[in-house]
C-alpha cells in the first residue's frame, strides 16, 4: 500500500519485541489527589482508604493535601505548594484521582490541582504515560458524572486512565467514625478498582516512554534537524 504523505524517517512499526517485559523494580508510585477542604471531607476519606490498599497491594504512595495550594496564576510558578505538586507528579507512575460532585461536575479545589500541572515544562511532561484510577464520592444518589469529567482531565493530560472507576453514593452513611470504609458491594469496588490501578502500572511503566513516543513529533524532530542541518552549510 502506497502512503506518500508519510516521512519514512519518522515511522515506527509497533512490534512487541519493543514491549520489553523487564521494567523497574522498585514498588509502583502512586500520587493521589482529592478535592475537598472540609474538615470532615469524604473525598479525603475514601482517598486514605485508597491508600491502605494500594500499600497493601505493595505500592508506594503519597497523598498530596490541597490545603494552602493558591488559585492558578494568583501565584508564581516557585510557590512551595506549586512545586511540591509538580514534584510529587513527576515522582509518580501512577495517579488516583477524587472529587465530591459539586453542580454536577468536580469541585474547583481539585481541577486547581490539575490546573498547576503543566502538559510540559522544560522537555518534562509530569503526567503524560502514568496510569490513571478516578473514583467519586456523591451526597446522595449515586452519579457519574465525576468519574466520566476525571476520564476526559486524564485524557487531555495524557494519562492512561484505567477501565475500572468507583462512585461512592450517600459517602456520609460508607464511613464509620474513625473515617474508615464500611464494608460493602462500594468497598468491594474500591478494593477492584486500587488493585487494577496497580496491575496496569506495573505493565506501563518503564514502557510509557515508547508507548507515548508519536509520529509527529519525531517527523517534527526530523524537520528541525534538516533545518539546523541545512543552515549550516549554507554559513
Amino acid at each position: 500500500m502506497r502512503l506518500p504523505n508519510l516521512v519514512p524517517g519518522a515511522l515506527d512499526v509497533p512490534h512487541p519485541s519493543k514491549l520489553s517485559l523487564d521494567g523497574p523494580e522498585h514498588p509502583p508510585r502512586i500520587l493521589i489527589l482529592y478535592g475537598s477542604l472540609r474538615p470532615q471531607s469524604f473525598s479525603r476519606k475514601l482517598a486514605l482508604e485508597a491508600e491502605r490498599l494500594l500499600q497493601h497491594f505493595g505500592a508506594e504512595t503519597r497523598v498530596f493535601d490541597p490545603h494552602e495550594l493558591p488559585l492558578l496564576d494568583s501565584v508564581g510558578v516557585d510557590h512551595p505548594k506549586v512545586q511540591e505538586l509538580r514534584a510529587l507528579s513527576e515522582w509518580s507512575e501512577g495517579h488516583v484521582w477524587v472529587s465530591p460532585e459539586r453542580h454536577g461536575t468536580i469541585t474547583a479545589v481539585f481541577k486547581n490541582q490539575i490546573d498547576w500541572l503543566p502538559l510540559e515544562e522544560g522537555g518534562v511532561r509530569p503526567t503524560q504515560g502514568r496510569t490513571l484510577a478516578v473514583m467519586q464520592v456523591c451526597g446522595g444518589s449515586q452519579s457519574f458524572n465525576v468519574v466520566n469529567a476525571l476520564r476526559v482531565l486524564g485524557r487531555w493530560m495524557r494519562m492512561v486512565t484505567i477501565p475500572n472507576q468507583s462512585s461512592v453514593p450517600k459517602a456520609w452513611q460508607e464511613f464509620d467514625e474513625q473515617g474508615r470504609m464500611k464494608p460493602s458491594a462500594y468497598y468491594d469496588r474500591v478494593v477492584d478498582v486500587m488493585e487494577e490501578l496497580v496491575k496496569f502500572t506495573v505493565m506501563v511503566r518503564g514502557r510509557s516512554a515508547y508507548l507515548t513516543n508519536r509520529y509527529s513529533e519525531r517527523k517534527g524532530d526530523l524537520t528541525a534537524v534538516e533545518l539546523a542541518a541545512a543552515s549550516g552549510a549554507a554559513q
